[in-house]
């Protein structure tokens, strides 16, 4: 396209920010100083792309959007393309309901991502990335890393975080998503945060390592 967006996505004519996203607007203007309120563009194509979500069920950035975030904040739209084309958060064309985001970078693949692209396939119809099912619901999307490594693989589902996944744990998911709820995020296999599997043990044996350090009296002397 002219506009540098890269997306070949049918275009809306016009966007204007909602009495909600106008709500939210002042708060995020007033971190920057005076003069540099074009490091307000980030904040700002994230309100635009959730009030898509939130108006159309489709969270997404149309060029219009962008056109609307470059005039509030005085930034030639040239500027904007740049920055919404250069981070993968945010979506240049129409997504489903539940945007899966899979990553595939090494800890995940030795984990076994694989399995998990191939169940979201089997379940969704998807062929390849970037593709919508036919129903509308799903769209995957592999993503680089998502910085939580220690509990691989992880499949990102709008903003929620999914983790220790396999195939089963990946179609319980996505069955549990076609019923229109949504489980809460964290470990399939229970992991306390990025504690060992099977649990912390870290403290166990605190008492006898402090022992045998020789900072406290054994019992009896």
């Amino acid at each position: 396209m002219a506009d540098g967006t890269g997306t070949g996505a049918a275009q809306p004519a016009q966007f204007a920010f909602d009495a909600e996203s106008e709500a939210a607007i002042p708060a995020i203007l007033a971190k920057y100083p005076p003069g540099r309120q074009a490091s307000a563009v980030l904040p700002l194509l994230d309100l635009a792309q959730r009030q898509m979500g939130r108006v159309t069920g489709s969270a997404w950035i149309p060029v219009a959007a962008m056109d609307v975030v470059a005039a509030r904040l005085g930034m030639a739209p040239i500027r904007v393309y740049e920055v919404a084309t250069f981070y993968l958060m945010f979506n240049k064309q129409p997504v489903g309901k539940f945007h899966l985001q899979l990553c595939t970078t090494t800890p995940c693949w030795l984990r076994g991502s694989d399995e998990v692209v191939a169940a979201c396939r089997r379940l969704t119809g998807i062929k390849g990335w970037g593709e919508t099912s036919e129903d509308g619901l799903f769209t995957m999307t592999e993503v680089e890393c998502l910085g939580a490594c220690v509990n691989a693989p992880i499949l990102q589902v709008n903003d929620d975080f999914y983790e220790d996944m396999d195939a089963a744990a990946t179609e319980r998911l996505l069955e549990t998503l076609r019923r229109d709820e949504m489980p809460p995020p964290g470990s399939a296999i229970g992991r306390q945060g990025s504690a060992p599997v099977g649990g912390p043990t870290t403290l166990i044996e605190k008492a006898g390592l402090i022992e045998k350090a020789g900072l406290i009296e054994k019992e009896g002397e």
